[in-house]
This record gives C-alpha cells, sequence and structure tokens, in this order.
C-alpha cells in the first residue's frame, strides 16, 4: 500500500519498504504469514518469492484490490489464501485458513494505488469522482454523508482529530456554506477557495484523508486489528506495521508498548530511505515498527 497523500502512479510499482518487511518478519519455509492489507500483492508476492515453501494469507475489504491480487499471485498456487474481509476478522480467517497460530503478520496500513487511480472511488482529489471512498462495498457510510449531513460541530471534529486540520473550523464553515456538495471536485475546490492555494501540497488533502479515515472507521478497526494479530502470532511471531500519518502510528506505538505479550523490536519507527523516496516520493511519510510476540496465551 501507499501512503494517504500521495499523487497517482501506475499500478504495481515497488511495496514501501520491501526490503525491511522481508527482514523484519524472518520468513522460514513452512512458514505461516497474514497480509493483512494485501493490496495489488506485492509485499506477498516477495513474502512468498523470499523463501521455498511458505504460505500466505491475504486479507482485503476491497474486492476490486483482490481481484488484482489474484491475478498477481495466481502463479503461488495453493501457497496463497485470499480473502474478501477486513482485517479486524483476521483470528476468524486464519482459523479457517489453518493460519492459526501464524508465524508473522504484516499490517501495511492507508489506501493502494489500485484505489486511488480507479475511477468512481471518490479518494483522489484530482479527478471530479462521486463522493464514496469506501474502501468496501459493503460500507454504510459514504463521503456524501459526511460531507452533506454531519452538522458543523461534527465536521470539524472528524477534521481535527483524523485530518489533524488545523483550520478544521474554516473549512467545516465553507462547507456547510456551500452544501450540497456532490463529488470531489466540488469538495476540492470550496477548500481551496476557503483557503487558498499555497506551495505544492494541496489544501483538501487533510480534509479528504479526515473523511476517508471517518467513511471507514479506520482508527477503530486498527485498534480490533492490532488485538487480533497480538493473539494470532506464535511465540516468537513478528508483527510488522507500516503507518503513514501521526494517528496510525501513536496506536501501534503503544499498543506495541503497552502490550504484555509483545517485545518491541524497533525502539523508533524505521523510515523510507532517501534513496527510495528518490524512486518512490509516495513512500516518504511511511513508518514501519516491529514487534515478537512472546510464549504464553496460546
Amino acid at each position: 500500500m501507499t501512503p494517504h497523500n500521495a499523487e497517482q502512479q501506475p499500478v504495481h510499482h515497488t511495496p514501501v519498504l520491501l526490503a525491511e518487511v522481508l527482514d523484519a518478519l524472518e520468513i522460514v519455509s513452512a512458514g505461516a504469514y497474514i497480509d493483512c492489507t494485501v493490496g495489488e500483492g506485492g509485499h506477498t508476492e516477495a513474502i512468498l518469492g523470499a523463501v521455498p515453501g511458505c504460505r500466505v494469507l491475504g486479507l482485503d475489504r476491497d474486492p476490486s484490490a483482490l481481484a488484482t491480487a489474484r491475478i498477481r499471485l495466481a502463479p503461488f498456487g495453493d501457497s496463497v489464501r485470499l480473502a474478501n474481509v477486513s482485517y479486524a476478522l483476521m483470528v476468524e480467517e486464519a482459523k479457517v485458513h489453518r493460519f492459526y497460530p501464524a508465524d508473522g503478520v504484516l499490517m501495511d496500513l492507508g489506501i493502494s494505488s489500485l484505489q486511488l487511480a480507479e475511477k468512481g472511488r471518490g479518494f483522489s482529489f484530482q479527478r471530479d469522482d462521486p463522493l464514496d471512498m469506501r474502501f468496501g462495498p459493503e460500507g454504510e457510510t459514504l463521503a456524501e454523508d459526511v460531507v452533506n449531513h454531519y452538522s458543523e460541530r461534527a465536521l470539524i471534529r472528524v477534521l481535527q482529530e483524523y485530518g489533524e486540520e488545523p483550520r478544521a473550523r474554516r473549512i467545516s464553515n465553507a462547507i456547510v456554506r456551500k452544501r450540497p456538495l456532490r463529488s470531489t471536485g466540488e469538495l476540492a475546490k470550496v477548500i481551496e477557495e476557503a483557503l487558498g492555494r499555497r506551495g505544492r501540497i494541496h489544501p483538501a488533502t487533510r480534509t479528504f484523508q479526515a473523511i476517508r479515515i471517518e467513511v471507514n472507521q479506520e482508527m477503530r478497526t486498527l485498534e480490533t486489528g492490532l488485538a487480533a494479530a497480538i493473539e494470532v502470532l506464535k511465540p516468537g511471531g513478528k508483527l510488522v506495521v507500516i503507518s503513514y500519518h501521526s494517528l496510525e502510528d501513536r496506536e501501534v506505538k503503544v499498543t506495541m508498548r503497552d502490550s504484555p505479550v509483545l517485545r518491541v523490536i524497533t525502539k523508533k519507527p524505521i523510515p523510507t530511505s532517501q534513496e527510495e523516496v528518490r524512486v518512490n516520493p509516495r513512500s516518504r511519510s511511511a513508518r514501519m515498527r516491529v514487534s515478537e510476540r512472546l510464549d504464553g496465551g496460546l
């Protein structure tokens, strides 16, 4: 997956922090690994190709992403299993597919290139799409609901909490005055008119991130998913999490630090290298944390 504040690039780019992920997982033959956000299948492909005989269970809420991953990972046959579910349901899926307990769990958070590029999804302000932003079709709340039906106070809360947007009040007031808004282009224009345009980063970036997080309940899902990952790991198993903004990284840091059954391996998060950022600028905000499951509990 890729950072939230990303510009569009072709699908099938090199996954973020790939070498670091493979090193952290310490992949073994006959090992069972869970890729919680399989996306386009890049990390899973690398895991399966790293050591003969290992297996991967790939999860994703997005059926379009899974369709792409299924084609990409077809050469690995029965070594890979794919499931169209949220990683919040990881324990159940791991048991069904016989990946419980697992030797490693990878959580690459954020939004994929496929989702950004796909028309009609509403994730990008580079295009005029419907205000959707759902990761999967099962979601009941759309971005249009947040934009057009949340109170101004509720909008301010979402932008401050999930976008860490310092100008949340001005943006929310502008949105309420201009409602109803029916497309990403309309929303981006309202924000740009309210804030002006300075520098390289579009002024709607934080707002789009915040609304998407609200629509998909990403922080609540992350909390549940981290607990599930800890449960599913066998003693000595590795938990590897890549986050792209401070809210995610803070949740991961606190969970790893406070869990009585985890040993933190990375005292500080591992960033992308200057070379990786040069080749793939969208990786610049990525941070990886790693911990190991201790004995007991299973």
